[in-house]
């Protein structure tokens, strides 16, 4: 059996670094992820998502349990620079990752400081570029890019580690939705044809719904794991932790509801809606 990129053990944490008197952050949380595999991880602010992702890759260490990156224990100090290697993070604010004053620079900076040569680090560079979709702004000034390109080169800076996963932390949740929309058609590129596992840390139900597989967070546990249509189909769990289901899911919900419709609840796309609607209208055209 493949050894999970990721595996979480009965994980909690406090950020008092305490766990008597002081609410758990996360509680007792069990996860594996395997390798090229792209995960959404959803919940609501407080939940205990953004915690779990500073984990995955040591910035945070358990006051209880363990986590595992490929087989390595964050728990052992020796291995950091190792476990830093094998998952790569992207945060919220691209700003706070981009340290050169040109992008091909930027891109460059983590490669140099492992220590890769420098024929070397010029290959890593045009190849996080394009696989970002960059390479036309190589030469570009940072602060002068749109928010989702800034999050595209702060992408790339990690890819050019050549970590096995990375983990991105609402990396569009500073963004306008063409940036949103950017960001979302990269992470797909690196999980489909770059082989990358993706952890997605989200709050936006169309991200999530994207991903192969969706786990829901509230007060630090996990509630809901699975496909995204068979998490996004439970309406009334999601609410009872004040998540929404996506607007298409809504919507056959409440035909269902008040127009006596019998809509599946899976329909996680207009195009999807759409045409389950149409083929009950045809059905009952034809009875």
């Amino acid at each position: 059996m493949e050894t999970p990129i990721i595996k979480t053990e009965e994980l909690r944490f406090s950020y008092t670094g305490a766990e008597g008197g002081t609410p758990l952050v996360l509680d007792g949380v069990d996860l594996e992820i395997a390798p090229g595999s792209f995960v959404a991880v959803l919940g609501h602010n407080g939940s205990g998502k953004s915690t779990l992702a500073k984990h995955l890759n040591a910035i945070l260490l358990p006051a209880g349990g363990k986590v595992y990156v490929a087989g390595m224990d964050t728990a052992e100090e020796e291995k950091l620079l190792d476990i830093r290697r094998t998952v790569g993070m992207v945060f919220q604010n691209p700003d706070n990752q981009i340290v050169a004053n040109v992008v091909e620079e930027d891109v460059a900076f983590a490669p140099e400081n492992l220590g890769v040569p420098s024929e070397g680090i010029r290959k890593r560079v045009d190849e996080a570029l394009k696989a970002v979709g960059m390479s036309e702004y190589a030469t570009h000034a940072p602060h002068l890019l749109s928010g989702g390109q800034k999050q595209r080169v702060a992408i790339a800076g990690v890819i050019a580690m050549r970590p096995k996963c990375i983990v991105m932390d609402e990396p569009t949740a500073m963004l306008d939705p063409v940036g949103r929309q950017e960001v979302m058609e990269t992470v797909k590129s690196l999980n489909r044809w770059y082989g990358m596992t993706v952890v997605l840390i989200t709050h936006h139900m169309d991200e999530a719904a994207q991903a192969g597989r969706v786990v829901v967070m509230s007060q630090g546990k996990i509630i809901l794991d699975g496909p995204p249509k068979a998490v996004f189909s439970r309406v009334d769990e999601l609410e009872a932790v004040g998540l929404a289901a996506p607007d298409t899911v809504e919507l056959c919900r409440q035909l269902n509801r008040e127009g006596g419709l019998s809509l599946p609840l899976d329909c996680l796309d207009v195009e999807t809606c759409a045409q389950a609607l149409y083929s009950l209208l045809a059905q009952r055209q034809r009875a």
